[in-house]
């Protein structure tokens, strides 16, 4: 049986790289959030792992909470409809929320989020995202804390995936062509 590292052409981020980069922005957060116990949410599924590491991190009181939205449908392209498929648990009105996500492209996902997401009246509203691909940017969003900008390349590993695998791959690849059957993206 073939293994997902077979996959793999190029390591873009080792895994030492990751976790160093990991408790340096739990140090950028624990300092810009001094005076407040923010809302880390979670964007399901592929910040999970990130998340999980990032809050080791941060050496204040927090909280975490959980969203997941749907825009890729299993290709290199998104749909361009978003929709939330499992929503926060809690309010966040006066809370200052910061979104956690694995990788920003487009921006188009993110943006609706955040706007979706300012509708409810936060006191404030951050994204740290772990991987920033610029190249893909349609829509501009500000991102407080970034912990890597990429190349646009397919990229899988530490919580992102192709098909719901890869995700369990503790360092960011490259995923090849011939797999995914694209030249480039996400």
């Amino acid at each position: 049986m073939k293994t997902l590292t077979e996959d793999i052409v190029e390591v873009l981020i080792t895994e030492e790289v990751i976790q160093k980069r990991v408790a340096e922005l739990g140090t950028e957060i624990t300092e810009k959030y001094q005076n407040s116990k923010p809302l880390l949410v979670g964007v399901l599924k592929g910040s999970a792992l990130f998340l999980a590491d990032l809050v080791r991190h941060v050496a204040l009181p927090l909280e975490i909470d959980f969203i997941a939205i749907q825009s890729y449908t299993g290709s290199r392209q998104s749909s361009g409809a978003v929709r939330i498929t499992k929503d926060l648990d809690g309010i966040i009105e006066g809370r200052d929320v910061l979104l956690v996500e694995a990788i920003v492209d487009t921006g188009m996902t993110i943006g609706y989020l955040r706007r979706n997401l300012e509708a409810r009246q936060p006191r404030s509203i951050r994204l740290c995202a772990l991987l920033d691909k610029g190249a893909r940017r349609i829509l501009q969003v500000p991102i407080s804390f970034r912990g890597f900008e990429i190349p646009d390349r397919f990229v899988v590993g530490y919580g992102l995936d192709f098909r719901q695998l890869y995700r369990n791959l503790p360092y960011i690849g490259v995923l090849s062509d011939e797999v995914t059957g694209l030249s480039h993206g996400r």
